[in-house]
């Protein structure tokens, strides 16, 4: 049996499921300050008459740090981060500052790994006393060219070891050459390590009480999984966690041979995704979430501050609705009227308390010269249109631009979308008022409300690995990885798969892959050059980068239809 989770910005789902379906499932509410609680409360629903024994695999994503990324409130709380970079001559790496505790410092690797000049030492100690006493404890390293060679990175972190909790370099957080990116990928690592780090402490914990020794996954951006520990050095990339799950989990029951529109709406946002012929869209870049344009290998999503617990307000006659949360709905006793509390008033929701929701809303009608059913209805309708106006937009976006699937590159597509697939708590009672206003098929998944949950607990690990090999350097690296080895003049672009293939594979078995998944690999870049020095050949470059594709795990697929 597997145990899925998604712990979300307002509910934690778990699902316990075996070869034949869902054998239990339970949402219980998300406390951001003991996740702790919520998470064990989560597994002691879940596993109360089941042998813990009998668990074979644990997959978990989550939404909250991408939630820390769209709510300002909580950005206000996270951690200041300290950020060194080195470039040398080129573009200003001041251009791409990220913060009020960013510092760019001598010393410079130049394209082919040599280095131009070296770390200037003091310079970085004097750049550690600054941030220490700024009370910062997380910090990023970047050197320009520190995937071809990562010595200044190595070096700088010795300096400030002793100084910081942690540190987090460009070489291992992304193995591509994007400069600009790649600052933004280890900040962003470093940004949310905090929070990530009081998540994994919490899951632990839980686990431990209730008798689970099995390694644990995290669900990542690209709809894949790796190990949890794993992730405290990768903390990135669970920021579109949640948001994976809810594609993973309506692929089943995507329409073959059409585009679908995913919506899963939650407590504190909704995140909006697509699928052609089932296969999900993929950011070829990497994520981007307001400030941050990164290298993390993602599905294409986006969230809008939206859900169902989202603050409602009334400015100079205009209802607002979101992007914050303060609490739960009135109708579960939360502080401020929200859309969950116009559904209760309009009858849709039967749970909670109908007086609770009818005074908050009523606080709503009266601003807006509206009766209380007038007043709930509009503001369901209200975030309808919210949503799919958001939704109609990145359709505008994506028409204007290539079309990559995690299979194809598909040049020249236009999305054009017949379905919509809803996930979350609500999914049900916005499936029938989004098809009533925009006309098109809305329908809300099989267990709606915990397929986020499903989703995860059925991906398979995924990775990916990028080599250079320098035949006239006589080496071969994936610094990413650690990894380095000579080679000879007679190195040819198969022996460079073969050694990626055999990367990966290891990278992927430490990441808790099962070997019964490890078949669906491909190449998806690879680049050869000649070295030509005053007319005369000199050697090759090799380049290449495979991955392990996202999909579910063998021996569950009938379980979802």
């Amino acid at each position: 049996m597997i145990i899925g989770l998604d712990v979300g910005g307002t509910h934690t789902d778990v699902v316990l499921l075996s070869s034949k379906g869902i054998e239990k499932k339970a949402k219980v509410s998300t406390d951001p300050d003991n996740l702790f609680n919520s998470v064990l409360s989560g597994f002691t629903k879940i596993l109360d008459t089941t042998d813990p024994g009998a668990i074979k695999r644990v997959v978990i994503s989550t939404t909250l740090t991408t939630n820390a990324l769209v709510q300002p409130l909580v950005q206000q709380k996270m951690c200041p981060i300290g950020m060194i970079v080195s470039a040398g001559p080129g573009i200003d790496p001041k251009f791409f500052s990220t913060g009020e505790h960013y510092y760019t410092v001598s010393g410079s690797i130049n394209h082919r790994g040599r280095e131009k000049a070296p770390v200037n030492k003091m310079e970085i100690e004097e750049v550690a006393k600054r941030l220490k006493k700024a009370g910062v404890k997380y910090i990023g390293v970047v050197s320009k060219f520190s995937v071809r060679n990562p010595s200044h990175e190595i070096l700088i972190k010795r300096i400030l070891n002793k100084d910081f909790k942690k540190i987090f370099l460009g070489h291992h957080v992304s193995g591509n050459l994007n400069f600009p990116r790649r600052i933004a990928t280890t900040h962003l690592n470093a940004a949310v390590f905090d929070l990530h780090k009081a998540f994994f402490e919490a899951v632990k914990q839980s686990l431990a009480e209730k008798g689970l020794k099995i390694p644990i996954q995290i669900l990542k951006a690209d709809g894949g999984t790796m190990s949890l520990e794993s992730s405290m050095d990768f903390p990135g990339q669970t920021v579109l966690s949640g948001p994976a799950a809810s594609i993973m989990g309506a692929i089943p029951y995507a329409p073959a041979n059409q585009d679908a529109i995913v919506l899963d709406i939650g407590g504190t946002t909704t995140d909006i995704a697509f699928l052609v012929d089932k296969a999900p869209l993929l950011e070829p870049l990497g994520i981007q979430r307001g400030q941050y344009k990164s290298l993390i290998r993602s599905l294409r999503t986006d969230s809008k501050g939206i859900g169902g617990d989202s603050s409602l307000r009334v400015n100079q006659g205009e209802l607002s609705i979101g992007p914050d949360r303060q609490g739960p709905a009135m109708a579960f006793g939360g502080p401020t009227p929200t859309p969950t509390d116009a559904l209760v008033v309009l009858g849709l929701m039967d749970e909670g308390d109908p007086e609770k929701a009818k005074e908050g809303i009523h606080t709503i009608a009266e601003q807006l010269n509206l009766s209380d059913t007038d007043a709930a209805d509009h503001i369901f309708k209200k975030c309808c249109k919210i949503i799919l106006k958001k939704t109609f937009e990145m359709i505008d976006e994506l028409n204007s631009q290539p079309v990559y699937t995690v299979h194809d590159f598909l040049e020249g597509y236009k999305l054009s979308p017949r379905k919509i697939l809803l996930l979350g708590g609500p999914a049900k009672f916005f499936a029938e008022k989004i098809e009533d206003l925009y006309q098109i098929k809305t329908m809300a998944v099989p267990e709606s409300a915990v397929a986020n949950a499903i989703g995860a607990a059925l991906a398979r690990t995924t990775c990916e690995v990028s080599l250079i090999a320098d035949t006239e350097q006589g080496i071969v690296t994936a610094h990413e990885e650690d990894f380095a080895e000579p080679i000879s003049k007679a190195y040819s672009e198969d022996d460079l798969i073969e050694t990626a293939y055999t990367l990966l594979k290891e990278k992927a078995m430490n990441s808790g892959a099962d070997p019964e998944n490890l078949e669906d690999v491909e190449v998806i870049e690879f680049q050869k050059f000649n070295i030509v020095r005053n007319f005369s050949p000199r050697g090759k470059i090799y380049r290449a980068k495979i991955q392990l594709k996202p999909g579910l795990i063998k021996g569950f697929e009938t379980i979802l239809h």
